[in-house]
């Protein structure tokens, strides 16, 4: 991930330090975990980081929630889009246990723990093609934002973050 972290960094190098860690925040696969990673090469202030990177993580996930389900059913319906679907139906099949054994507290560990393929986004989708509640899983996936930038702090900015 630190690659694609400062790959992202080079790209939009020549904007403001902390618009680049709000962009990367943003992204699928980076989230969070690639902000605050940014943020420490960038040296921004671990406050100013976290808050930032919370926000950027966000923002999108609500925009998720409402309209994935729609454009899911447009995709299903077209040939060339729709073994997409089927692709992203067994994915979520396959993280169907931990949600389905723990409900929504599988949700707020799925979004919250720091793994690849794991985050925001995935909860997202996760939580739509579930049929769960979106209120609550938006509730769930802030909380697990929160854990996961937790676990971030102490990794970037913390004991392990010294160590790198």
């Amino acid at each position: 991930m630190s690659s694609l972290v400062k790959f992202f960094i080079d790209i939009f190098g020549s904007l403001n330090k902390e618009l680049v860690i709000f962009i990367i925040s943003l992204f699928p696969i980076l989230e969070l975990r690639g902000g605050m990673l940014a943020a420490t090469l960038l040296h921004i202030p671990y406050l100013r980081a976290l808050i930032i990177c919370i926000i950027g993580n966000l923002l999108p996930i609500p925009f998720i929630l409402l309209f994935l389900e729609f454009i899911l059913n447009i995709f299903e319906k077209w040939k060339i889009t729709s073994k997409f679907v089927r692709w992203l139906e067994k994915k979520v099949n396959n993280n169907r246990k931990q949600i389905d054994k723990y409900g929504y507290l599988g949700l707020i560990l799925f979004v919250g723990i720091p793994l690849p393929g794991t985050g925001a986004w995935t909860g997202s989708l996760l939580a739509i093609m579930l049929g769960l509640d979106k209120k609550k899983s938006f509730l769930c996936i802030i909380l697990g934002v929160i854990l996961a930038s937790i676990i971030m702090s102490i990794v970037s900015y913390g004991i392990v973050g010294n160590l790198i």
